[in-house]
């Protein structure tokens, strides 16, 4: 891992950093880094060895969307993205895309969010039905997909062809197929270059071996899959801001003086203890994503659990975290030159992003109370 990351290193320093302001500023999607990225084998961390992949688990992609978060929380997106969707691709997509991916050359994305079903995720409204050729026809329209316009491919959901199966089905779905369209662009007010649009299918036809597992066994594909990488990375994302603000902040009280007294502003007790606080929310997200990545690696029986409660704690957090921030550093921190109020902007995102925070507190307050996840609560 430790040649990963100094690759990492030497791609944030070169093409990551220099960029990461107009990236926000001018809403670019990071193209170059994310070519840079695929070329220094970090794209294709998470892919199996036997098809040219690093091998890497979630604890190493972790450390990859952390430390890019705290640089650029656009390019970082991209990234968590790709390792999620590349989760359900590794269980059950094709040689030759996996294959691409191992190699750094194919970029992918989960396309699940809808606007029939917005934070529910896992009831999906978009449809796919046999066509008279002996393929599929999906008609959907996907609300927000990270790298909607430059991905190789996405992790699409679907209801089940046969209408007996599961709730949901996963396509591998290429962003030339006829039919689809990517109406509108993304003006927001963080992560503005993550390249999140809206991408709608009309008639999409794809073949039948273009869908990961089985028919109606999507939604088990996710839950085991993609969302273990998507809610756990997505703490890692969060905890990268935190670590960039908490920097920043201790920088900006170690320099800055009040002239009259002749002294730095962490030499005062209230911006002090301030900052105290402030070191304590990101260790405390550390600790819990830290405990989250140790269940999992050991098969806890708790390792569910911390799966569903590690994003909604990280989100708050760093909310919250870079929220107290922007207090501490004063107007210092409203200037865009500090980074602070990007991050600050960036951070809000995760608590929006289904399964949002609410949605996640509901999944965690059955699972503490033995109700079924999902369903009527009887």
């Amino acid at each position: 891992m430790s040649t990963t990351l100094d690759a990492l290193e030497r791609v944030i320093t070169d093409v990551v950093a220099p960029r990461a302001t107009t990236t926000d500023e001018l809403g670019l999607f990071p193209l170059p880094a994310v070519t840079a990225l695929g070329e220094a084998g970090i794209l294709g961390l998470t892919a199996s060895p036997d098809v040219g992949g690093g091998g890497g688990g979630m604890r190493e992609a972790a450390e990859v969307v952390e430390r890019l978060a705290g640089v650029c929380g656009s390019t970082a997106m991209v990234v968590l993205m790709h390792y999620a969707a590349t989760a359900a691709i590794e269980a059950h997509g094709p040689k030759d895309v996996r294959q691409a991916i191992g190699a750094g050359e194919h970029l992918t994305t989960l396309a699940f969010s809808e606007a029939g079903s917005r934070a529910q995720f896992w009831a999906p409204v978009s449809t796919a039905g046999e066509d008279a050729d002996g393929g599929v026809v999906l008609d959907a329209t996907k609300s927000w997909v990270t790298s909607g316009a430059e991905a190789d491919s996405y992790v699409w959901s679907s209801r089940p062809v046969e209408a007996s199966a599961g709730p949901m089905t996963l396509w591998l779905v290429p962003p030339t197929a006829d039919g689809l369209s990517r109406p509108g662009g993304f003006d927001g007010l963080g992560l503005r270059g993550n390249g999140s649009i809206p991408v709608v299918a009309e008639g999409v036809r794809v073949p039948f071996h273009a869908r990961l597992g089985a028919d109606g066994e999507g939604l088990d594909i996710a839950l085991t899959t993609s969302l273990p990488w998507f809610l756990v990375l997505n703490a890692a994302f969060s905890l990268g801001l935190l670590e960039a603000v908490t920097a920043e902040t201790g920088a900006h009280l170690a320099s800055a003086k009040l002239e009259h007294l002749g002294e730095t502003l962490i030499q005062q007790p209230i911006p002090r203890a301030d900052y105290a606080r402030l070191r304590l929310t990101t260790d405390r997200v550390r600790a819990f994503l830290g405990d989250t990545l140790s269940a999992l690696e050991t098969g806890r029986a708790d390792a569910q659990l911390r799966v569903l409660e590690v994003k909604a704690v990280a989100a708050e957090e760093a909310a919250a975290g870079t929220d107290l921030a922007m207090k501490l550093c004063g107007g210092a921190a409203f200037r865009k030159e500090t980074g602070i109020e990007r991050h600050f902007r960036d951070s809000l995102a995760a608590r929006v992003m289904a399964p949002t925070t609410d949605a996640l507190l509901d999944l965690v307050g059955r699972a503490v109370s033995g109700l079924p996840l999902l369903g009527p609560v009887s």
